[in-house]
């Protein structure tokens, strides 16, 4: 497993844990913060990497030490890259989750549609996505006329487009290209 992917991997596997418990706001934050004690204090990194001392005596002093400023689904997180060899990426990860969850875990998507939606409707299609992507979306709402029906959703840059104008557009184009 590459760096990179194990990066993503305990991030991914961290957030949705802390999304659910502690929150997103905490589990960010928390990431933030042991990346900041990390810089102020290099020793940090090397004392819990250091071979000489006990996977234990690690553990105490992640408790000790973090207690009152880190969550204790955070230091449970650091006992687990500490007890899978990986505790050395954790700035990676820190940066991983700044950059994807930089709006604390959602998503910004826009749903245009011709029509006003029932909110039903809209939570339906929200919760789709979410489960296709995997991800947490912040939807806007956006009224287009030109639609004619349907909705189109746009995720930074994938469109999905179950509109009537783009279903129209591909049967003039079908019919375009048809030789009589």
């Amino acid at each position: 497993m590459t760096d990179r992917l194990a990066v993503k991997r305990y991030a991914e596997a961290f957030m949705g844990f802390a999304g659910e418990s502690i929150g997103f706001d905490k589990a960010a934050q928390d990431l933030k913060n042991i990346k900041l004690l990390i810089q102020k204090n290099k020793g940090f990194l090397t004392l819990i990497e250091s071979l000489d001392i006990s996977y234990s005596e690690k553990c105490a002093f992640i408790d000790k030490v973090l207690d009152d400023n880190f969550s204790g689904e955070f230091r449970q997180f650091l006992k687990l890259l500490l007890e899978k060899r990986r505790i050395d990426i954790i700035t990676d990860i820190a940066d991983y989750v700044r950059i994807a969850y930089a709006h604390l875990g959602k998503t910004e998507a826009v749903l245009k549609t011709s029509f006003p939606l029932d909110l039903d409707l809209i939570k339906e299609i929200k919760e789709r996505l979410e489960k296709k992507f995997k991800r947490r979306f912040k939807f806007y709402i956006d009224l287009d006329a030109s639609l004619l029906g349907g909705v189109q959703v746009i995720i930074g840059n994938t469109i999905i487009d179950g509109s009537v104008r783009r279903r129209l557009d591909d049967l003039k184009e079908k019919l375009l290209t048809v030789r009589i």
